[in-house]
């Protein structure tokens, strides 16, 4: 992703993590349509684990923070891709690119994952396709923070509500065999390989379906599966 925005890897990339506040006034159903006005905004999907959160206090420290952890979802944190640069020139977060998000229909405590569910981070494979052709499924374990961090993070200024929704970020793997949870991360692949990208953005009409099994292939959190559609303004 540093070469997609033509900056180097920050070194504080893996000390502390990345994170921006989104908005919270509304969600996508996990079954509903992902709306959008055009296509050239370059409409993407980001398949991520997500936590919801207790009441925590504010300075909680990331050897308490864990415990703070009530529930474990998936989210499709939608960006729109040809939005971004000009947001991020302006220096400051998302608005305009990161429209509403959705979630799995089912969210589970921490201890019915089992030892998938260690150092605060769920390790299985988390499968993403797009008009029924498997794109992804890397495993989700490799965080380069666990999500204990990522509490204590949100909370070093401010009291998290109960009910605090904290996404892990898009899931990528080291090894590009497992494929990637997002568009633009395979059209970053596709340019280091072939010099250009092959793959476009999402389309009206295009199908992604976002879910993770157990060890014995059954769904965990049931699927997200949203179709794109053009809204009318």
């Amino acid at each position: 992703m540093a070469k997609w925005i033509n900056k180097p890897p920050s070194e504080a990339f893996l000390k502390e993590p990345w994170m921006y506040q989104g908005a919270s006034d509304g969600f996508l159903a996990p079954t509903g349509d992902i709306p959008a006005i055009t296509e050239d905004w370059g409409i993407d999907y980001e398949a991520e684990v997500a936590i919801i959160t207790d009441a925590v206090p504010c300075a909680t420290r990331t050897k308490d923070a864990g415990q703070h952890i009530c529930l474990v979802m998936l989210c499709n944190d939608v960006s729109l891709r040809n939005l971004i640069p000009a947001e991020r020139a302006k220096g400051f977060g998302f608005v305009q690119s990161k429209p509403a998000s959705a979630f799995s229909p089912v969210a589970v405590t921490p201890d019915e994952l089992g030892d998938a569910w260690h150092d605060y981070r769920l390790s299985l494979p988390l499968l993403s396709c797009l008009n029924e052709e498997l794109y992804g499924m890397p495993n989700a374990g490799e965080m380069a923070h666990g999500f204990d961090r990522l509490v204590a993070h949100a909370a070093k200024t401010r009291s998290l509500s109960a009910g605090t929704i904290i996404g892990g970020g898009t899931v990528a793997n080291e090894n590009p065999a497992k494929g990637t949870s997002c568009l633009v991360e395979r059209r970053v692949l596709e340019i280091l390989e072939h010099g250009g990208p092959k793959t476009t953005f999402l389309k009206f009409g295009d199908k992604v379906r976002i879910e993770m099994l157990d060890r014995e292939g059954h769904s965990i959190f049931g699927a997200i599966e949203q179709r794109v559609t053009k809204v009318s303004v």
